[in-house]
């Protein structure tokens, strides 16, 4: 179990950059009583302020700012309203109005949340009121931008278990039987010389040689060249996963790639090996004239166009282009949902909001693909799955096909290898797509990849729900957690950033405090089924917007949508404790009547027996 998380009250700021003007009442430290500090969280300032709600009247308050949270509970009403906010959350902080502005609380700060709800928050005018807290929001919210550590850093939360434990390469791949004849481990990347967004650990077909492997990474996007994922241990077929190759608008070929895919191809004998390029068609052809770079052991830089494997370079493999659209259209998607969904929902155009927004159509992209991957390797074929550099849609597709074949990825232990696997391994850049700590918000690189990944898992629960260990709880506290930096799980772009930070040494895992106490992820209607292969429904009608996270926020439509489903499945949970109490005492009441037929004095045959029947 975890340790208490109650930390010394500390009672002056702690790095305080605020005006030396400012006011010594600004500055005045209250006991934090509401909340219970997490070890190493520090208090910063507290401030007396209007939270501007957009579900009730401005609301009289103070703001408490640590070096983990904002957290905010008003003073003049006798509902509560409280905000508990993670800094690394905030994507955004600006200043609402000017020292001239007229109307009532027009003066303040908005800020802007990566978990789809905006705060406001409302100061006096007089005296420069809002600069203190401003530059300290701004600073503990983006302290890679001002030379400081990510709270996961400075948290000093102790677990019994060590989540850094859960995933070990060697161990996943003995589990799918592996190596084997048809294909063996290199160590070829130890010190990541291959490929620096690798991991150390990969798996190659048997036949190819580590000099093999120098060659193919020469004409691999990032170097990333096609590797191992997941071993069908009946059919023998493989999902492999890589970059583009890069061939450029001359169309350049590359005999050793060529030789390469088609040793992939030859481990399970199939006729054909199926190429899945996640990208539409016109944007792999556009690929052709933008570069690559990778940097392989004796090579030196390469900086050359990408593209696709054509049909008469790679006769032997079939390319299926899969129309998922790149990461610039999937967050201005996700940006046209946030402005349907917070503060909020007009209910009389909203298909026709929710349509506009494209959302569920990439969602719907995004499984279609996977199912198609699954399905082939299923069938007995190989697979590669490729997008441009093989760490965003490739991860998409190769997880969720794997999630579909593999039953042990929807337990609550192996979801957190898979994620382990292959996102956090195979070099999903975590830090770029979601800007830890960092105050450039515009960047180009933000995507909200993994979220339309736990979105397409979630749909998958929804569809089949006694297949997964792990319920809805579990997928939430993910994304809060992605964004929180309390844990070390999500942070750094591969694992040779996170090996050179130590992360591992100075921080702790999210499955720490998950595994603690797992009986909260829990799904109580799991039914095991070891062979099964889930094939969702891909179609917009089997779709749905996912509302207890997008929507959480708006205390109307959760409370709608929500407590009739959260109260019958927990009239259910009741119902099954009592038959299995029943059950349990049946069985004990079974038991001592047998024993005691075998002795003199027992029951007659007329004894009466009890029948239960359930209402399931």
């Amino acid at each position: 179990m975890a340790s208490a998380p109650i930390a010394p009250y500390n009672s002056s700021p702690l790095g305080n950059s605020s005006s030396p003007n400012a006011s010594r009442e600004s500055l005045k430290m209250e006991p934090l009583a509401d909340v219970a500090m997490l070890p190493g969280e520090e208090r910063v300032i507290d401030k007396d302020i209007i939270y501007i709600c957009p579900f009730n009247a401005a609301v009289k308050g103070k703001v408490f700012i640590t070096n983990y949270r904002l957290y905010f509970k008003n003073t003049d009403s006798e509902t509560p309203v409280t905000l508990d906010v993670p800094l690394g959350v905030i994507s955004r902080v600006e200043k609402m109005g000017g020292a001239s502005s007229r109307g009532e609380n027009s003066y303040g700060l908005e800020i802007t949340c990566k978990d789809m709800r905006n705060l406001r928050f409302a100061l006096k005018q007089e005296g420069h009121s809002r600069r203190d807290i401003f530059e300290i929001i701004f600073k503990y919210a983006f302290p890679l931008s001002h030379g400081m550590q990510l709270f996961a850093f400075l948290s000093q939360e102790k677990y019994e278990e060590n989540g850094w434990n859960v995933y070990e390469a060697m161990e996943e791949y003995r589990r799918q039987v592996l190596p084997n004849s048809e294909w063996r481990v290199t160590f070829i990347n130890k010190n990541y010389e291959l490929c620096d967004t690798y991991p150390t650990i990969l798996v190659v077909p048997y036949k190819a040689t580590d000099e093999d492997l120098r060659r193919v990474a020469a004409f691999r996007s990032r170097c990333r060249i096609p590797v191992l994922s997941w071993f069908h241990k009946e059919n023998h077929a493989v999902i492999m996963r890589c970059s583009q190759p890069l061939v450029g608008m001359s169309g350049k070929r590359n005999k050793d790639d060529e030789r390469y895919l088609d040793l992939i191809r030859e481990a399970n004998g199939t006729t054909k090996l199926t190429i899945y390029d996640a990208r539409p068609n016109v944007n792999a052809v556009a690929n052709k004239v933008w570069a690559g770079y990778c940097f392989p052991v004796g090579l030196g830089l390469l900086a050359t166009g990408g593209g696709y494997e054509g049909d008469d370079a790679y006769q032997n493999a079939e390319l299926v282009f899969l129309d998922i659209h790149n990461i610039h259209v999937m967050r201005e998607s996700l940006k046209k949902l946030k402005d349907i969904v917070y503060p909020n929902v007009e209910e009389s155009h909203w298909l026709s909001s929710l349509e506009s927004t494209h959302w569920l159509e990439h969602i719907k992209l995004v499984l279609s693909g996977a199912i198609q991957v699954a399905d082939k390797v299923s069938s007995g074929s190989s697979v590669v799955v490729h997008c441009s550099d093989g760490w965003d849609r490739t991860a998409q597709l190769t997880s969720l096909a794997m999630l579909m074949l593999d039953s042990y990825y929807r337990t609550l232990r192996g979801f957190q290898v898979l994620l382990e696997k292959e996102w956090i391994s195979f070099g999903h850049k975590f830090a770029s797509r979601i800007g830890h700590g960092d105050k450039n918000h515009a960047d180009q690189d933000r995507s909200p990849i993994f979220l339309q990944f736990i979105d397409c898992v979630w749909q998958m629960t929804k569809q089949f729900p006694t297949a997964f260990e792990f319920n809805e709880r579990l997928l939430v506290v993910i994304l809060d957690h992605l964004y929180s930096c309390r844990f070390g799980t999500f942070l750094y772009n591969c694992e040779s950033a996170r090996e050179s930070n130590n992360v591992r040494g100075k921080t702790v895992s999210l499955w720490s405090f998950v595994n603690s106490d797992t009986s909260l992820y829990i799904n109580p209607f799991f039914t095991p089924e070891s062979s099964r292969v889930l094939y969702p429904v891909a179609s917009m009608r089997h779709l749905e917007l996912w509302v207890t996270y997008y929507i959480r926020w708006n205390p109307r439509i959760l409370h709608q949508q929500q407590s009739p489903v959260e109260q019958r499945y927990k009239e259910l949970l009741a119902v099954r404790d009592q038959y299995l109490k029943k059950l349990e005492e049946l069985q004990l009441s079974d038991s001592t009547h047998l024993t005691n037929s075998s002795t003199p004095n027992a029951a007659t045959p007329n004894q009466h027996i009890t029948h239960l029947q359930t209402p399931f």
